[in-house]
């Protein structure tokens, strides 16, 4: 029998230890930084010793390769080590595995020249570098990289660059920005008008803005001001006009790496649900024990298990190299819905304890609707994905290959 849900046995074996590691490490650091919320010395103190320990362990970079320093393991296992390590808040970004750094060193990994590897993937995989990757802009549907209107001009022995964006997470504290602009003004499809640069910063003509703040606060989501920024020819990343391949063969596993850590959310928030459940007594009665919550429990379970299995044959497919563009759509759209879904029925269950900051799930839920939209927003994720279900019906009569392509 080909079908096996087990991991094997070393996989296994660095999941339990992610879990050793955040228990021993990650969560005491968090402890003292929240003691000490504001001050930026304890938080630094704590990044460093959470980040020395992962090496120590073997438990660092675990995304790429072993020549650059990482465990070199595949997305399946990175399925269950992110999914271990995001039920703590700084678990993925202790082991160096956080976004957007982790994308984009998958991007300079396969996209990068070795003088560009040395330069900018090195100092990310040590962790001496951060980055940031520029796509989104305020004027045009940032679900739609056509549009882009940031603009790049060849000069002599440099690119010229003119623009705006917004929403470029980890900006502030970035060593370079991985930036995309239009460079071709009538390219024969509109995927190829794009390219892709890497840009040092500081640099003159780079400028932020602000911080946008969300709902959920101040994270590090700058606008961004481009005014006459030189950009060296030799920092292009990619070939001229494969800025949209570039940034949709990031997107991809990078959406799947959001869902991933959301599952370590999800998990997280039912575990809570039923530990509130079976405590808290009521009407003659643990919560438990009543009808109502047990069906919030079981939808929230059902879910669940759906997010662990679309996440887990989507990463399986990556790891293989087969298609996996429809897969990775829809556990984005399932996985990002479910998770406020599950998180808000944990609130439900809390009562006015939930809905307060007393615990972390008022902020888990307002982290939560950003996921709906980042990455690609719900409505184009489900347009795609019609639209491969129609394509698969139309040439071959069936939707097998657009709901998994699964043997059943």
């Amino acid at each position: 029998m080909a079908i096996d849900f087990s991991f094997p046995e070393e996989i296994e074996l660095v999941r339990q230890k992610v879990r050793e590691y955040c228990d021993s490490v990650v969560r005491p650091a968090e402890k003292e930084i929240e003691a000490n919320e504001g001050d930026r010395q304890v938080l630094v103190e704590q990044v460093i010793k959470m980040r020395k320990a992962a090496q120590e362990w073997g438990l660092w970079l675990p995304h790429m390769p072993e020549e650059y320093g990482g465990m070199g393991l595949g997305h399946v296992a990175m399925a269950a080590v992110s999914a271990e390590a995001a039920k703590t808040r700084f678990g993925p970004f202790a082991l160096n595995a956080q976004a957007p750094d982790e994308g984009n060193m998958h991007t300079l990994l396969h996209w990068a020249t070795p003088e560009q590897s040395e330069k900018y993937l090195k100092g990310l995989c040590s962790g001496r570098m951060r980055s940031c990757f520029a796509m989104t802009e305020p004027e045009v549907a940032g679900s739609d990289p056509t549009l882009i209107q940031t603009h790049a001009v060849e000069k002599d022995d440099y690119w010229l660059v003119n623009g705006h964006k917004w929403f470029i997470s980890g900006a502030r504290g970035a060593q370079f920005a991985i930036l995309i602009a239009r460079t071709e003004d009538d390219p024969e499809i509109p995927q190829a008008g794009n390219s892709a640069f890497i840009v040092d910063i500081p640099s003159e003509g780079w400028e932020v803005v602000r911080d946008v703040h969300t709902m959920s606060g101040s994270h590090n989501h700058c606008e961004i001001r481009i005014s006459d920024l030189k950009v060296p020819k030799e920092n292009m990343l990619g070939g001229r006009g494969e800025g949209h391949k570039l940034g949709q063969a990031r997107l991809g596993p990078a959406r799947l790496a959001h869902c991933m850590r959301w599952i370590g959310q999800a998990e997280v928030a039912l575990e809570m649900t039923i530990d509130r459940a079976m405590k808290r007594f009521a009407h003659g009665s643990y919560l438990g024990e009543k009808q109502g919550i047990q069906w919030m429990i079981a939808d929230s379970t059902m879910e669940l298990y759906q997010c662990k299995l679309m996440v887990l044959h989507a990463a399986y497919k990556i790891d293989r190299k087969l298609d996996f563009k429809s897969e990775v759509s829809m556990a984005k759209h399932f996985v990002a819905n479910a998770l406020g879904r599950i998180i808000d029925r944990a609130i439900q269950v809390h009562g006015a304890l939930g809905y307060s900051t007393d615990t972390p799930l008022a902020q888990m839920a307002q982290h939560a609707r950003w996921a709906r939209f980042a990455d690609g927003a719900d409505e184009v994720h489900q347009w795609r994905i019609a639209m491969r279900a129609i394509e698969a019906y139309t040439k071959t009569g069936s939707v097998t290959s657009a709901a998994g392509d699964l043997p059943l």
